[in-house]
């Protein structure tokens, strides 16, 4: 698969971004090893990963298996064809219009950093009719909001066949809310890319403002009040992420919520981050009431008459609480593997 490349020109050339999560690093090899050395165009990919990962083991993967040049993206660098960027560790990539990389430390979007939204909404807003977005395999349903970012900038929007994917919520998420241009197995994929390379660029549209808005809020240009307030309706829900005010953002059937700060949630991402917290909290209160039961356990054996009997009255209330943490903790709820944290 040869097509004719050259130096990459941000003004007219195409950029190529993917989003992945889990079952992301087969995923992206099987994509990636498809592309020659002089596939004429960047290629930005997000795969999410935990904050204290190296990132290291995809990159040494896709250098050993791919003909193309892979390295970690580092902020201010200038894109060039032919390389795959990586994103680093606990850090969002971006893309800006004239051609360079920017590696941030924003807020988290959908419970990651790297997420995928920011990559795919910063690449429509600086390539429009020039970026060709891919999602891949993963969980529940980041990369969705950025593809249609993507479509409403004129770019082209390829997800994986969830048959094909070993994860298939987020391809099946996108192409539930998204126009697809392509919808293939990864095999299919490199022979569309290299046709796409070739093909004359789309007609150009002008950009969405609240697109705009947004990448800019990622890129921590903006972020205030005013800039949330425009871009949907304040809803009484609390950010997990800083306990801000949530806003309410809709596309369509597709529902998202964003806070003044930064932070960047689908309904989905929002309600599973909502268990986590609520998790995370019965089990602090679990240990308090269980610390306060043996403390007044205690008193009850140490004093005498009414003391006494009142501690071990306190003592067996806070067994009761105990009781009722405990079967909340342990009853099954009917969760789904999209309510689960990646």
């Amino acid at each position: 698969m040869n097509v004719k490349s050259g130096a990459f020109k941000p003004a007219t050339g195409k950029v190529v971004v993917v989003g992945t999560s889990a079952g992301g690093m087969s995923a992206s090899i099987k994509l990636l090893q498809q592309l020659s050395a002089d596939f004429p165009a960047p290629i930005l990919l997000v795969q999410h990963i935990s904050g204290d990962a190296s990132g290291d083991a995809l990159l040494h993967e896709l250098n050993k298996s791919s003909k193309l040049k892979c390295v970690h993206a580092v902020h201010d660098e200038l894109l060039q064809s032919g390389h795959i960027y990586l994103a680093p560790s606990d850090h969002h990539l971006m893309v800006v219009k004239n051609g360079r990389v920017q590696v941030t430390k924003g807020a988290q979007e959908n419970r990651s950093r790297p997420a995928i939204d920011p990559l795919f909404r910063s690449a429509a807003v600086a390539f429009c009719n020039r970026v060709i977005g891919i999602i891949l395999t993963g969980y529940l349903d980041d990369g969705t909001a950025g593809m249609i970012a993507i479509r409403r900038c004129g770019g082209t929007c390829i997800i994986q066949d969830p048959d094909d994917a070993e994860y298939p919520d987020m391809p099946q998420n996108a192409l539930n809310q998204v126009d697809a241009d392509y919808c293939l197995p990864i095999a299919a994929m490199g022979g569309v890319l290299v046709k796409l390379m070739a093909n004359p660029n789309k007609k150009q549209i002008k950009i969405p403002t609240d697109i705009q808005r947004e990448a800019k809020i990622a890129e921590r240009v903006l972020s205030d009040l005013a800039s949330v307030n425009a871009l949907g309706e304040q809803v009484p829900f609390n950010c997990p992420g800083c306990g801000g005010v949530l806003w309410k953002i809709k596309e369509g059937s597709f529902l998202r919520y964003r806070c003044h700060t930064g932070h960047a949630y689908t309904a989905a991402a929002l309600l599973a981050e909502q268990t986590n917290k609520i998790e995370e909290t019965m089990w602090v209160a679990l240990r308090m009431f269980e610390e306060r039961r043996n403390l007044l356990t205690t008193l009850a054996k140490e004093q005498t008459g009414s003391a006494s009997r009142s501690a071990a009255e306190r003592a067996a209330l806070s067994q009761v609480h105990i009781d009722r943490i405990r079967a909340i903790l342990l009853a099954d709820d009917k969760a789904t593997i999209s309510d689960m944290p990646r």
